[in-house]
């Protein structure tokens, strides 16, 4: 009996001398914290804070959200792309930080190589919208306009890089117009010249822009995704109009590169979970999101397709960083 004991002794001394002996406890063991590249109250930020309080609730442990704005997204990327790689480290990812950021210029990570994908989450609705005093009330009419008056109709954006630069440079060179870029820092910015109609269209999130389309004081005139978005079916398409266009900016969740494989399937199978909630569902809903849940596979399909395809539009466009 004496023996057996000391047996146990040494080997329970010995499992918290080295590491490999004592027995891993499962993932998640300890506070998740899940980084937002903007500032609170954006679709990443309501993602994020909507996610964490349910992934709290299902693991039982704290799931920290913390804001790190700042470099159009870099500054939080760069943090989480050098935090250690066990899984307690997101990145709340939309595509402008993975694939618009890095086709303009040096960010300090690559897209791909520094990153491990959890999956993707939300797709935001984005509309295309003119002020009332243009002559034009479906996406045909404004092709029309200004095929008729090169160069003289203007689009606002968020800056050089952001969605809506992407998004109209987009339409421009589908449609062969020519439509002048009225640049802003940040599409809020932006908001009151197009309102005022010193600028004439703008392409935007859903939840911005309806209560000014409900007022009257914008005109709504298509989604831009690929269908119909399930809140507005009585909205046509962009590509109803200009067949092959969509533009789809999604929101999904990555951890540094090199995490656990293991890790990763139970993020992504916990993740999938939350947002497949009905309650979870309404709440971002509210704000004009619908939610796109898919595999860490499915994901890196999704960034590796984007960074192609808008490659080429930067390359058409000539767009430029600030």
């Amino acid at each position: 009996m004496c023996s057996l004991r000391v047996y146990a002794f040494v080997a329970l001394a010995l499992s918290s001398l080295i590491p490999g002996l004592a027995v891993a406890q499962p993932y998640p063991n300890k506070p998740l914290k899940i980084v937002v590249p903007f500032t609170p109250g954006g679709s990443p930020d309501v993602l994020a804070r909507t996610v964490a309080q349910k992934l709290q609730q299902l693991w039982g442990q704290a799931v920290i959200v913390e804001n790190q704005p700042g470099a159009g997204g870099a500054i939080a990327a760069k943090a989480v792309a050098r935090a250690p790689a066990d899984g307690y480290t997101w990145l709340v990812a939309p595509n402008s930080v993975l694939v618009f950021a890095p086709l303009l210029g040096a960010v300090p990570y690559d897209p791909v190589k520094d990153f491990a994908p959890i999956g993707l989450a939300i797709s935001v609705e984005n509309l295309l919208v003119v002020h009332p005093a243009v002559p034009a009330r479906n996406v045909k009419e404004l092709l029309t306009l200004a095929k008729a008056r090169p160069g003289q109709l203007t689009y606002a954006s968020g800056g050089p890089g952001s969605p809506q630069n992407f998004s109209m440079e987009l339409l421009k060179s589908m449609s062969g117009t020519s439509i002048q870029h009225v640049p802003y820092k940040g599409a809020q910015a932006a908001l009151p010249d197009l309102l005022a109609g010193r600028v004439d269209v703008f392409i935007g999130q859903a939840n911005t822009l309806l209560p000014h389309i409900e007022s009257g004081h914008l005109r709504l005139l298509a989604g831009t995704d690929a269908k119909r978005y399930a809140s507005l079916l009585q909205v046509p398409t962009v590509g109803e109009a200009l067949p092959g266009f969509s533009v789809d900016i999604w929101s999904g969740f990555v951890a540094p590169a090199g995490t656990p494989a293991d890790v990763i399937r139970k993020a992504n199978a916990d993740l999938v979970r939350v947002l497949a909630m009905p309650d979870v569902k309404a709440v971002l809903a509210r704000q004009g999101i619908e939610v796109r849940s898919s595999t860490p596979a499915e994901m890196a399909a999704a960034i590796d397709a984007d960074l192609v395809r808008w490659a080429r539009v930067v390359k058409d466009a000539n767009i430029k960083a600030e």
